[in-house]
């Protein structure tokens, strides 16, 4: 999650409390991490019982495998990865120590992957002490267990990994007979000094020799994503701020740099530049490098001068301008200053610059807040069908009811899923949108996000709203995804294709109506959890997936004909309409289909902890996603325990499979699967930050028909 903060505060504002930014306590992460911690005790407590390390067989590194599964994604095309071999951390490294002096930016070097936005993001999430640190929840470094949490779009999701990592340097029989005569033939010799610490790894280490943090991270990252390969290219989801277009440059210093690592967090980038006409790639820019994430880890003024500190996770330092280590301009009076800028000549990937080159030399600067136990968070999310591609661009498809309590600064964020783990399959557009506030009934406009490039997860805005009803209306715009693997379902990994659908539609779940595209025997996409079987045969557990059925089905007409009378009634001004609770079907006036959900908020404080793109512990936010009871939802990965979604936030909503799948109509489907998924099928979600007093509750509208999901709950009653 990402937003913009106002260069002064307003009426409203709340001032962030240093001591809580964090990871902080709410009821949803507390279950998180208790679960994770469980988790990690019992695969510990296994292992040592059957004397063994852990392994975690689905998520395999073994290079002899020609198809890896936690390296390469669907496709058997473009294979650039080449890790000669894999070992544990214990072999690796002589003295292996999970953190060596606490977490630091100098710490994280990267590797063969081109995950820069990850790395840089990371770097800056350093700069706020402890906050690292907590991403790890339990290990048992002797067994080679790890668990971390990380927060995905509105629930927090545990990843268990192994210790196993790949390496770049080949096995000593793998030489060649004049790469053997280096080491003197010697074998041991090989694999003592050519075969050991951090540099021998092919993706990302530590800059502190034998410290493990960096790579195992990376690796828990690529994990919820699917693979390594899920990783490559990206950026932030923060806000980004174009530099041509900071009116005065001396408010954004005052009201935004010299905050960083207080509230906020910052990183930059330029794109890469045309050396065409030199004949060569892209050239750098006084040591810069171009499509690359740079990490901001504080501002400084000393004596009238305004320095910002910056870090390149590949570790070197790039920067060759003015202030450069070991520049012209670092002279026996400015020496003092390094002191005073916590930097000193040689730092790894660490330089300075002067604010004014700072401006010059950066096109997009990437901010991200850092929330406090004083904001609770509200959301909704929906999917509809967006209209044809050549159709108006127009607001209309969907819009968003925010009911406000009392006078709140309040942050509206409008996003689309983070679908890196399936990106693959999620269609032939990649899609943009922008939206407009109003208070209900008023047509002066209130509030419009800003929309500085195409395609990012989220847009948002920050506004200070009054008690009272806003509306949120939706524009969406859309451009072919060329990297869609159109034709070429013929190379894709089946076993992994089954997997990465099923993290498709448990994404797409969360939307309050959401609606399965194949309702036919055999494509079944959403796994039951384990929570759901446990302790019951199949006959017990179908009898009450069908019982719910006719609940559902009779609560459903029943909604609609309360539906019918509340809007019947609406005719009169001085009619209450009744608040929905759940999906309806019924028509407004306007042959509209409404969604209303409960208000997805805890009067509590929450726990919300911004961060670069790399959202770990907290994907876009580490916010926390609850129902109207204060319950939320920990998605374990199901690999290694039964899975902690509780049965009622992860229904089974695939339509019952049909008897007898092998129908032609079945087949016909089955046979059109990947082309029907280049489909207009969106799922947006609205989040709205407000201060803890004023809740917002938040309902949505669609311009299509509003479907009910399959039930499948009580199956864990």
């Amino acid at each position: 999650m990402s937003s913009t903060s106002n260069a002064t505060p307003e009426v409203g504002s709340l001032p962030q409390q240093q001591k809580r930014v964090g990871l902080l306590v709410t009821s949803e992460l507390e279950k998180a991490l208790a679960e994770c911690n469980a988790l990690v005790e019992r695969i510990s407590k296994d292992c040592r019982a059957k004397n063994l390390r852990f392994s975690h067989f689905l998520h395999n590194v073994k290079v002899a495998d020609p198809r890896p599964s936690c390296l390469f994604g669907l496709s058997k095309e473009n294979r650039n990865f080449s890790p000669s071999d894999v070992q544990r951390v214990t072999k690796i490294f002589r003295n292996p120590l999970f953190f060596a002096n606490g977490a630091g930016s100098n710490d994280i070097v990267q590797g063969q992957l081109g995950d820069c936005y990850f790395l840089s993001a990371l770097s800056t999430m350093t700069t706020a002490k402890g906050l690292v640190e907590k991403f790890c929840v339990a290990r048992d470094e002797q067994v080679g267990v790890y668990g971390w949490i990380f927060f995905r779009d509105t629930r927090w999701v545990t990843v268990i990994i192994d210790d196993l990592l790949f390496m770049s340097i080949p096995k000593f029989e793998e030489l060649t007979t004049d790469e053997k005569v280096l080491y003197h033939q010697d074998k041991s010799f090989y694999n003592s000094s050519a075969r050991k610490g951090g540099k021998s790894l092919y993706f990302s280490h530590s800059g502190t020799e034998g410290e493990t943090w960096v790579p195992l991270i990376e690796k828990a990252y690529a994990k919820l994503h699917g693979d390594y390969a899920s990783l490559v290219g990206g950026c932030g989801v923060s806000t980004f701020i174009n530099t041509k277009d900071i009116l005065d440059p001396d408010v954004f210093w005052k009201n935004e740099l010299l905050l960083a690592t207080k509230d906020r967090l910052f990183g930059c980038s330029f794109e890469s530049l045309d050396g065409s006409s030199g004949g060569y790639g892209g050239p750098a820019v006084n040591g810069l490098i171009g499509g690359h994430a740079y990490s901001v880890l504080r501002a400084v003024e000393y004596r009238d001068r305004r320095f910002v500190v910056l870090r390149d996770p590949w570790g070197k330092s790039g920067w060759t301008g003015p202030w450069s280590d070991g520049s012209k301009e670092w002279t026996e009076e400015w020496l003092p200053a390094l002191k005073a800028l916590k930097h000193g000549f040689g730092d790894a990937g660490e330089f300075v610059m002067e604010y004014s080159d700072f401006l010059d030399s950066w096109e997009d600067v990437e901010r991200t807040l850092l929330f406090d136990d004083s904001w609770v968070m509200s959301s909704q999310w929906m999917q509809f069908t967006a209209r044809p591609a050549y159709a108006a661009w127009s607001y209309g498809d969907i819009s968003f009811t925010i009911s406000i309590p009392a006078l709140t600064k309040a942050v509206i964020v409008l996003s689309k899923l983070d679908d890196r783990y399936f990106l693959g399959i999620f269609g032939g557009w990649s899609w943009m949108f922008d939206f407009v506030v109003f208070k209900k009934g008023s047509k002066e406009l209130v509030a419009q996000s800003h929309v500085t490039r195409f395609n990012v997860r989220s847009v948002n805005v920050e506004v200070t709203l009054e008690q009272g009803e806003y509306i949120v209306h939706v524009r969406i715009d859309r451009e072919i995804n060329n990297q869609y693997p159109i034709n070429k379902s013929g190379t894709w990994d089946l076993r992994k294709l089954a997997r990465v659908r099923a993290e498709r539609a448990k994404s797409m779940s969360i939307a309050s109506n959401y609606m399965p595209r194949f309702e036919f025997a055999g494509l079944n996409t959403l796994p039951v959890p384990l929570d759901v079987l446990a302790g019951q045969d199949l006959k017990v557990v179908e009898a009450k997936a069908v019982e719910t059925e006719k609940q559902l089905q009779a609560a459903e007409a029943a909604l609609k004909k309360a539906n019918s009378d509340a809007e019947a009634k609406a005719a009169s001004p001085d009619q209450t309409v009744p608040k929905v609770e759940e999906v309806s079907d019924a028509a407004d006036d306007k042959g509209e289909k409404k969604v209303a959900k409960n208000c997805q908020h805890e009067a509590k404080p929450k726990a919300l902890v911004v961060t670069p793109h790399v959202q770990v512990a907290g994907e876009e936010g580490n916010e926390s996603n609850t129902d109207g009871d204060g319950n939320g939802d920990a998605n374990v990965d199901a690999d290694n325990a039964p899975s902690s979604i509780a049965a009622k936030d992860l229904v089974n909503k695939d339509a019952p499979a049909e008897v007898g799948g092998n129908n032609a109509d079945s087949e016909k489907k089955q046979e059109n699967y990947f082309d029907e998924y280049t489909s207009d099928t969106v799922v947006l979600g609205l989040r709205v930050y407000t201060h803890r007093d004023a809740p917002a509750v938040i309902s949505g509208q669609l311009r299509e028909k509003m479907v009910r999901p399959m039930a499948y709950a009580s199956a864990a009653l």
